[in-house]
């Protein structure tokens, strides 16, 4: 390992993550040595709420540590090593739209699936790339580590239209998953696993799962889930929409008994006992803004107005963990096994090749080696080449300022019943995101419906 020090810009400084990923990078500067943090964000006000405590934070705990949180591109992606990336267009006012319109027609109102994960995909397409854009103007040499959501789609857009780009588009949510699969496999953490996993982002599966002796745990798991889903025995913490996904992943699992399920599939394959479970005047949106974001900026105010942080609430998470780990893998040529959306480039045989495929690869200086996976069944097969089509739409879509391939991609999503509801739904999210989504080309001809 290198004395070198790097420098990090967390784009989307002013996230209700940005303090536990602050806390994170502390905890492990004897891992990864940083010598400059920066927060960017076209937010300021919000970014300085929360940039104010996570001074005080790294004044108390690193002094010697160069921090900025800045509006001006130039500053913030210059000189840069790594840039983690954690966008939302459109903030929380525009996730309420994504989740309560389409609930209003009776579909999964979900900020990465369906309807609202179309809409919001739309959105974050151009800010991404605008990050991208702005990393290598200022700092050619950075990676990014984008885990903005939803990364499916924002990984088919970045594929197609920076394939030269040193991106890497990442998701925490197969990491919670494996991190309950060590709770119920009584382990300290997921770190003490090996696994296969294949899929798209949102959107897959666990074929194995091994201690590190290769010991196969599978059997294990399975009989748990199949019990029990990920539920654990305490889930006092974990808020209901939480404790309901993770309990439905029972269902999924018993469509195919021979793998795990990425608990997002519940939305794919049983919708409509996800409608009839949801309040559509009371969805997600309202649950973080009642409780994370009312926690973080509630507890930022109290570090600032208090000068210190020794007694604070926030706490180190897995989520940001990973994407120093990831960091690592890269700036030491690590070769570590982990976890990313990368084009399958054959890794997955029966599926196309430029595919954007959730599957472990070697990490290292150049990036992602994916790791074989094989060829996987027929049921797996068609629900990923449905869903792929239905990405790579929205992506032509928002390249051709499409609204038939739009509103071709909603009525191929499995969540949604039927074409003329897709109509419907589109419409209405079209009006809710002028001035978010390109404009689309006018000239919209009228279904026939009996």
């Amino acid at each position: 390992m290198s004395d070198k020090k790097f420098s990090v810009v967390i784009a989307g400084g002013g996230s209700t993550y940005t303090p536990g990923i602050v806390l994170t990078l502390l905890d492990n500067l004897d891992k990864f040595p940083i010598r400059s943090l920066k927060f960017y964000d076209n937010d300021g006000e919000r970014q300085q709420k929360v940039a104010d405590a996570c001074a005080i934070m790294i004044k108390e705990r690193a002094p010697e540590i160069e921090f900025l949180a800045t509006t001006n591109p130039a500053e913030g992606f210059s000189d840069v090593d790594f840039v983690m990336a954690q966008i939302r267009v459109g903030k929380y006012e525009m996730r309420e739209k994504d989740e309560k319109i389409p609930l209003k027609h009776g579909v999964v109102g979900q900020e990465t699936t369906g309807p609202g994960g179309i809409a919001y995909g739309l959105r974050s397409i151009g800010g991404v790339l605008e990050l991208i854009d702005y990393m290598e103007k200022y700092s050619p040499n950075a990676w990014m580590l984008n885990y903005s959501n939803p990364a499916a789609i924002v990984a088919v857009a970045t594929n197609r239209l920076r394939p030269k780009s040193k991106i890497i588009n990442i998701c925490d949510m197969p990491i919670g998953i494996m991190d309950r699969m060590a709770k119920i496999l009584k382990l300290d953490s997921y770190k003490e696993l090996d696994f296969d996993y294949y899929g798209l982002n949102h959107f897959g599966w666990w074929t194995a799962v091994r201690d590190k002796k290769g010991n196969n745990l599978m059997p294990q798991l399975q009989a748990y889930v199949r019990e029990h889903g990920y539920i654990l025995p305490d889930e006092s913490g974990t808020e209901k929409s939480w404790r309901e996904t993770f309990e439905m992943a029972k269902n999924v699992y018993a469509l195919d008994p021979e793998t795990l399920p990425n608990t997002y599939l519940k939305y794919y394959l049983y919708p409509q006992e996800v409608v009839k479970h949801s309040d559509p005047n009371h969805t997600r949106t309202d649950e973080i803004r009642l409780g994370r974001e009312k926690f973080v900026f509630e507890e930022c105010a109290k570090i600032t107005e208090s000068g210190t942080a020794q007694n604070s609430a926030f706490k180190s998470d897995e989520h940001a963990s990973y994407i120093i780990d990831l960091c690592r893998a890269i700036a030491y040529n690590t070769k570590e096994r982990m976890l990313v959306i990368t084009p399958n480039k054959g890794a997955v045989e029966n599926l196309d090749s430029d595919t954007m495929v959730e599957i472990p690869c070697l990490i290292g200086a150049n990036g992602p080696e994916p790791l074989a996976q094989g060829k996987i069944p027929r049921f797996q097969k068609g629900l990923i080449e449905e869903q792929n089509s239905v990405e790579n739409l929205v992506v032509d879509a928002w390249i051709e300022g499409s609204y038939t391939k739009l509103w071709q991609a909603l009525s191929l999503s499995k969540i949604v019943p039927d074409a003329g509801l897709a109509k419907v739904i589109l419409d209405e999210l079209v009006e809710a995101n002028k001035g978010y989504w390109p404009e689309l080309k006018i000239g919209r001809p009228e279904p026939v419906l009996s």
